[in-house]
């Protein structure tokens, strides 16, 4: 992956500049890609403060070749929604990890990635932007560089990328749609269950209901907090 800036009259007077402010390089991969030497000046090295003369051209090279040993590759049937060079979105299964622990070494869907990697001679570190829990089955995107991955949690956090779920529940819901806005805190001796608690941190959720059946309500949730 290549970035490049042509200087013009725009704000930017140092390479320094153009890194952090347009291209949004973190400081972390900053002192990395000085230290690889993969920064450019008219096909140059160079320090990051040079002041920038009209016409200059800056090249970035976010080229890596990773490491991602800590993860075996176990052939499996990805469902493939969408891939580029930046990225991968694959549309994960019920009951089906995303990363590797204890008693999920094998079967998760970094597994497959990395054997997809593998065979597909992409030497990346696997990424996952977003998470999903084992039972729960929906997109999962994979940055396929660091730089890719910085872009998408910034996306997220400023919401230009949100989470929606559909979920299907016993009961009637009987407004169409509304919010709901209560705290929410770790139940006491368990790492995953939650309950409402004044003690609890801040969660927003907007809801609208699909389709309502004999006991049962198919509705759409949009996640406002995280």
């Amino acid at each position: 992956m290549k970035l490049t800036y042509i200087k013009n009259d725009d704000k930017y007077r140092t390479i320094r500049q153009v890194l952090k402010k347009k291209f949004n390089i973190s400081n972390r991969l900053l002192i990395k890609l000085k230290k690889e030497n993969k920064i450019f000046l008219n096909d140059k090295n160079i320090y990051l403060d040079y002041i920038l003369n009209y016409n200059d051209k800056v090249e970035v090279f976010i080229d890596f070749k990773e490491d991602s040993s800590n993860i075996k590759p176990v052939k499996m049937k990805l469902n493939i929604v969408y891939e580029d060079e930046y990225f991968i979105v694959l549309n994960k299964p019920y009951n089906v990890p995303i990363h590797p622990s204890i008693l999920h070494y094998e079967d998760t869907l970094s597994n497959g990635l990395k054997y997809y990697f593998n065979e597909n001679k992409i030497d990346k570190k696997i990424r996952p932007v977003n998470r999903l829990d084992r039972n729960t089955s929906g997109l999962v995107i994979f940055a396929k560089n660091e730089y890719i991955q910085e872009l998408f949690i910034k996306q997220m956090s400023t919401h230009l990328i949100h989470k929606e779920y559909i979920a299907l529940l016993e009961g009637i819901v009987k407004n169409d749609e509304g919010i709901i806005n209560e705290p929410i805190l770790r139940k006491k001796d368990s790492i995953i269950e939650r309950c409402v608690s004044p003690d609890g941190d801040t969660a927003i959720t907007t809801y609208k209901v699909i389709q309502r059946y004999n006991n049962y309500s198919l509705v759409k949730f949009k996640l406002i907090t995280r």
